[in-house]
């Protein structure tokens, strides 16, 4: 259980990641019209509630809706949109910086101005975002296989494994406490990664070392 869950949650933070930064990357250095545009989709998908996503993916969708994969993409395609904002915002402080000014000046490419400079220097709220997104959706995917939206039989995850044992919590409490003992602990760890990474991947944490 705790291997899909993880597994779960690590698809959705890679892709949400990717997603994310490259829109708000976009949206920040290009700015005007492409800015307006992908911020206003951005907040489009930010209305769109996960619940009533799953509920229709469950309904209308037969057999795939317990997918972990099928989970994992459609929680993704939710998740990006707050990293996005926070990539928008840093490159848009970023690109008023001296050192874009004269890479602009001597010519540089975009693709190197932001692959060299930009993106290493957003990294620290990246990986950041990145750890809080796999525990979100650990966190998400346990309250939805709880509700029997999520995972389902034969495979299992810490949420289906709650929501079993939650009828036997008092004669057998470990099938319902160890399962969400493992669950906090699990997003705990991953929130102490996260700082760990940021501190170790910022370089302005380097440079003040």
């Amino acid at each position: 259980g705790t291997a899909t869950s993880i597994q779960t949650a690590l698809v959705v933070a890679v892709l949400s990641t990717v997603v994310g930064t490259l829109i708000g990357a976009a949206a920040g250095y290009y700015g005007g019209l492409a800015d307006a545009i992908l911020m206003r989709f951005t907040d489009l998908v930010l209305v769109v509630p996960v619940l009533a996503v799953l509920l229709v993916l469950a309904a209308g969708v037969s057999g795939l809706a317990g997918n972990w994969l099928v989970i994992a993409l459609v929680l993704a395609a939710l998740f990006w949109t707050y990293l996005a904002r926070l990539v928008r915002g840093t490159f848009l402080s970023l690109r008023e910086r001296e050192f874009v000014e004269a890479e602009w000046a001597i010519g540089a490419t975009d693709r190197r101005i932001i692959l060299r400079h930009m993106i290493p220097n957003a990294i620290g709220p990246i990986v950041v975002n990145a750890t809080l997104t796999v525990a979100q959706a650990m966190l998400v995917e346990a309250v939805l296989s709880f509700l029997g939206l999520g995972i389902q039989p034969p495979a299992v995850s810490l949420g289906s494994l709650i929501a079993a044992g939650q009828g036997d919590a008092t004669a057998l409490p470990w099938l319902f406490y160890f399962p969400a003992a493992i669950l906090v602990l699990a997003i705990l760890s991953v929130n102490f990664i996260g700082d760990g990474l940021r501190d170790a991947l910022d370089p302005t944490q380097r440079v003040r070392a």
